[in-house]
């Protein structure tokens, strides 16, 4: 479902055709904590399988997040970021604003996501921390894109 809005002169959408792959890879493989080294293929297929939602300056892809969900119960949000040169004037916050009113993620009983440093900012939409941290499981594998394939045989 293509959802569009201008908001302050940018235009925020989930229109996946517009997305710039190389700078949502280049941001994700060398600027974030979360993400660095990730091959882009498996940014590829990340993409292919999630809701995404672009933030753009002209036709320039400024920012950026993913929602993976069942569009019925669940949603986790990930790689959230705005370029370094367009922060500062509320993106983040009107990028989740575009996100929680998007029609296909309504009702879902539960959003998660992680983060290190921007608890802040999502605690201002409702954002908790795990209520219940006894049930909470994962499987974690930190440096799955940055191991030497070498060393795994």
């Amino acid at each position: 479902m293509l959802f569009e809005e201008t908001i302050n002169g940018y235009l925020f959408s989930t229109d996946k055709a517009k997305l710039d792959i190389d700078v949502i890879h280049n941001y994700l493989s060398n600027d974030s904590y979360w993400a660095k080294g990730i091959p882009i293929e498996t940014l590829k297929r990340s993409i292919e399988n999630s809701v995404c939602f672009g933030i753009y300056s002209g036709s320039e892809l400024v920012g950026f997040a993913r929602v993976v969900t069942d569009k019925a119960t669940f949603g986790y949000l990930g790689d959230v970021f705005v370029l370094e040169g367009h922060r500062g004037k509320g993106l983040s916050k009107r990028l989740m604003e575009f996100i929680l009113k998007h029609p296909e993620m309504q009702g879902f009983r539960r959003w998660m996501l992680l983060t290190r440093d921007a608890q802040e900012l999502y605690s201002k939409f409702g954002f908790i921390k795990f209520h219940a941290p006894d049930r909470c499981m994962e499987l974690w594998f930190p440096d799955v894109y940055t191991k030497d394939d070498s060393l795994k045989k």
